[in-house]
């Protein structure tokens, strides 16, 4: 099986997508992460993971006995920290290794990616670096599973 076969439509923004939209898009569908695309093609992967460490506090990172002395009302609103930021502030300071397939690589290509980039989201893409769309952690895992 290639990935062309797995690859499945993926909801996609751009870096200036709002920060709170990408995380309520994360949210509603369930997603492990978006693809940031520019012209059809993919520019970066955000990860769920990345879009909360710039909703949580840093000193509640660094420290996590401090997120216990915030009280619950309060902490139940961190996501709010987004306020006016883009998704291009989400992105992490120092790039990555994209974690984008060509239609063509295998699944034990895409395992391969994945693990590398610890990304649970591939971007698929055509001969031309078009997005073709996604394959997740989940669908990877179920198909080499056969669940």
């Amino acid at each position: 099986m290639r990935a062309r076969d797995l690859a499945v439509e993926f909801p996609t923004v751009t870096m200036d997508t709002p920060a709170l939209e990408a995380a309520k898009l994360l949210a509603e569908q369930d997603l492990p992460g978006l693809i940031i695309v520019e012209d059809g093609r993919p520019l970066s992967i955000l990860p769920g993971t990345q879009v909360l460490r710039l909703a949580v506090p840093p000193y509640c990172q660094d420290d996590p006995a401090l997120a216990r002395v915030v009280d619950e009302a309060h902490a139940d609103l961190f996501l709010r920290r987004l306020g006016g930021k883009t998704v291009r502030e989400c992105l992490p300071e120092q790039p990555r290794e994209l974690p984008v397939a060509d239609s063509k690589a295998t699944v034990l290509e895409l395992a391969a990616l994945m693990a590398r980039t610890r990304s649970p989201l591939t971007a698929v893409v055509d001969g031309d670096g078009r997005l073709v769309g996604a394959v997740t952690l989940q669908s990877l895992l179920d198909h080499a599973l056969e669940l």
